[in-house]
């Protein structure tokens, strides 16, 4: 069979430090340059961004807009999308060089899959690099309350920069709500893995950089900007909500797609603007069930223990303790010997340091 025809689409904003080196992985994929197109959506960026971009015409095509949103710029880049496949980057990450032909060869073997993911490597604030890697292939349909419970333990292998979609299938999601200022990379690979088949690739091919700028990787010390992520999440909630039941997916399957993304919101609820102690307890109880809910039995123990003050604690007080603990260096060594950060058995975790 024939190579798909790719599309990589990059979503950028005010990334100058950054976006040439996103552009170069994808001009370096080890895929026919004949059968890719690079579309870059400048979404209203204030620095250098756009003048970077320009050089790597007519190779690299920029789309322009007035600032909107990551939804916006998706909408609009999706519209002028040609290819078969279009494989998601954002400005700020790079992909490994058999990123495009990898997620290309599962599409030409399984015409039925309509959204590929894959595993990941971190890029920390201190240069380290963090693998999350899946221990096996994934494979699943999120129109099940069993497929959508493994969605939701695989959905951080579906994020922007590691989302492949069929175009075909993209048409039938867009528009994305352009209220999802963040967070619409949620929205579409959601909507993609209820209405066709996910594929999750156990290796990491893509590069994820953390770095202060971040949309979704926000600090609890900047209130405004996690009161904005908590209006996101609501508002994701609803879109997500809504769309679900337009299409007739039954009510246990729309749940248990929605809930993580309610608790999410909930936890942020709390950190920002209080509430009654029971809440938090059973906010993180409800956290810990649906993303480490397989963790080993010492790990649920050191959860509930370290859950003790927030019996007696507001909430804000308790997370802001817990903020502060999390930052001392005893603790974190405490931590890396007896009880280390549970990791789901589905996960492999390494952290390498560079040189």
């Amino acid at each position: 069979m024939a190579r798909p025809f790719v599309t990589a689409l990059v979503d950028t904003y005010n990334h100058e430090a950054m976006i040439g080196e996103a552009i170069v992985s994808v001009l370096a994929q080890e895929f026919p340059a004949s059968e890719i197109e690079v579309l870059v959506v400048d979404d209203g960026s204030t620095d250098r961004t756009p003048e970077i971009v320009r050089q790597f015409a007519p190779r690299v095509r920029l789309i322009r807009k007035a600032n909107g949103g990551q939804a916006s710029a998706f909408n609009v880049g999706i519209a002028e999308a040609r290819g078969e496949i279009v494989a998601f980057l954002d400005g700020d990450d790079w992909w490994s060089c058999n990123k495009v032909a990898r997620v290309a060869q599962v599409f030409d073997a399984n015409p039925e899959v309509g959204l590929v993911g894959h595993s990941i490597t971190e890029v920390l604030l201190e240069g380290n690099h963090r693998v999350e890697q899946l221990r096996e292939e994934s494979r699943f349909q999120a129109n099940s309350p069993q497929g959508a419970r493994l969605f939701r333990t695989r959905k951080n292998f579906l994020g922007t920069s590691r989302m492949t979609i069929r175009t075909e299938l993209l048409r039938r999601i867009v528009p994305v709500p352009e209220v999802l200022v963040i967070q619409a990379d949620e929205y579409l690979f959601t909507m993609a893995a209820v209405l066709s088949v996910v594929v999750v690739l156990s290796e990491p091919l893509t590069f994820y950089r953390h770095h202060g700028s971040n949309f979704f990787i926000i600090s609890a010390d900047d209130p405004a900007k996690v009161r904005s992520k908590l209006m996101v999440l609501q508002a994701l909630s609803r879109e997500l909500s809504g769309r679900l039941q337009v299409l007739n997916v039954e009510q246990g399957t729309r749940k248990a797609i929605v809930e993580t993304v309610e608790v999410e919101a909930k936890h942020l609820r709390l950190a920002i603007e209080g509430g009654w102690p029971w809440e938090t307890v059973s906010t993180e109880l409800q956290l810990m069930r649906i993303l480490y809910g397989d963790a080993s039995i010492w790990q649920h123990l050191f959860s509930c223990t370290r859950l003790i003050p927030a019996l007696a604690m507001p909430p804000r007080t308790y997370y802001r303790w817990r903020r502060r603990l999390a930052q001392a260096s005893f603790y974190q060594r405490v931590r890396r010997r007896f009880f280390p950060f549970p990791v789901p058995n589905h996960v492999n975790r390494q952290e390498k340091g560079i040189r």
